[in-house]
């Protein structure tokens, strides 16, 4: 069984809106929407569970039902950091999953993942037990150091940008947040499940990552965002108009 578990439930300060980057609509459709629809048009997926922000539960519900996402089966209530949500969600599945069922760790504002990063991510997690989709850094990197200075030079391609999904065999990640919780480190490392992984010494695997799979930050990704729905949908009646052609 492979489940996507779709964290909903921060509050997107950076984006400056007066709700929830993950509730913001683009082109009248909620960016969560957009995020779940990846998984709900991906053949491999077989359920999805929201962790969503305690004050938006009704109007995920209510979105469930008018965008007929058949594989939403849970909602649960978010933490106020990220591990307590991640945690909350993976207590909210306990009795619905195995060791060896797969787990898909996906932030509502990161809708630009295509079909073609889910399908390697559950390559990778198959055989390795987990996987993170990973981007080459492609721009010239520097320090960041005080008062707005760099003074160091960073080779790039000794580094990776980390994206989701972040795939885990569900064994796997009860044993993470385990050995978190009983060597004191769970309280005080964030923001994510591999940030606990670099603090626990484990090996974090690679799969297929590209420059667009990012998370909505800022109002600029907003924008930027649009113009990918735009582009696609335009991609999408053209590649309908030439197939009617050749009926």
């Amino acid at each position: 069984m492979i489940t996507a578990m779709i964290l909903a439930g921060g509050t997107g300060s950076r984006v400056g809106a007066d709700c929830p980057k993950q509730f913001i609509n683009v082109l009248g459709k909620p960016v969560l929407a957009y995020t779940i629809d990846i998984y709900e048009k991906h053949t491999a997926v077989d359920a999805i569970e929201i962790v969503c922000h305690e004050n938006w539960i009704n109007y995920v519900n209510e979105m469930i039902k008018n965008y007929h996402f058949l594989k939403v089966k849970w909602v649960v209530q978010g933490g106020s950091t990220f591990q307590e949500s991640v945690i909350q969600g993976i207590n909210g599945l306990k009795d619905k999953m195995v060791s060896n069922d797969i787990v898909m760790i996906h932030y509502a504002a990161a809708p630009f993942t295509s079909a073609k990063i889910i399908a390697d991510s559950i390559k990778v997690c198959t055989e390795k037990g987990m996987s993170v989709s990973c981007t080459p850094c492609y721009q010239l990197m520097g320090s960041n150091d005080c008062n707005g200075e760099s003074r160091s030079w960073v080779d790039r391609d000794k580094m990776v940008q980390l994206a989701c999904p972040q795939s885990f065999r569900y064994g796997y990640l009860l044993d993470i947040y385990e050995r978190a919780a009983r060597n004191g480190i769970l309280e005080n490392t964030e923001p994510h499940t591999t940030s606990l992984m670099y603090a626990l010494g484990d090996t974090i695997y690679q799969s297929y990552g590209d420059q667009t799979n990012i998370k909505i930050t800022t109002n600029e990704d907003i924008y930027m965002f649009e113009g990918y729905v735009l582009m696609k949908n335009r991609s999408a009646a053209e590649n309908a108009t030439i197939c009617s052609r050749t009926v």
